[in-house]
């Protein structure tokens, strides 16, 4: 194993979360997991690679939808315990939902009264039907 990989401290279960964020406008784009071979696949081939923990496979980012992130640089926080992709999310959309993000809800107060909701914010980029057309059939 390569010393900069054995700097790296996952989880019991072999993962690291990784942030991707907008290389260029410091925007946080999506959370997910990386194991040893993500993590590797992401340094030589200059994609994000994640780990899928639902579909317990390697996830590369894009596969389906054509909207993969190139990575620009990658940082380990001061614990090593978390990942920084700082990428450029091609097509402009990162989420599932068609989003550029996907941290699009946003806790607001509901006028007029004391309770919370959670509200989308941003707007959606491309249909989701679109997106994903012919694959989850």
């Amino acid at each position: 194993m390569s010393a900069w990989l054995k700097q790296v401290q996952f989880d019991d279960n072999g993962l690291i979360p990784a942030i991707a964020q907008d290389y260029q406008t410091g925007a946080i784009l999506m959370v997910a997991w990386m194991n040893h071979e993500a993590l590797q696949e992401t340094v030589k081939s200059q994609v994000a690679v994640y780990w899928s923990r639902s579909r317990k496979k390697l996830w590369r980012k894009g596969e389906e939808s054509g909207h993969t992130q190139k990575v620009h640089e990658i940082r380990l926080d001061c614990d090593q315990d978390v990942i920084l992709l700082k990428v450029e999310q091609m097509g402009g959309v990162a989420c599932h939902t068609g989003r550029h993000s996907c941290f699009y809800l946003r806790l607001d107060a509901i006028e007029g009264s004391e309770d919370l909701q959670w509200n989308p914010v941003d707007p959606v980029l491309k249909d989701p039907q679109e997106i994903y057309k012919g694959t989850h059939e």
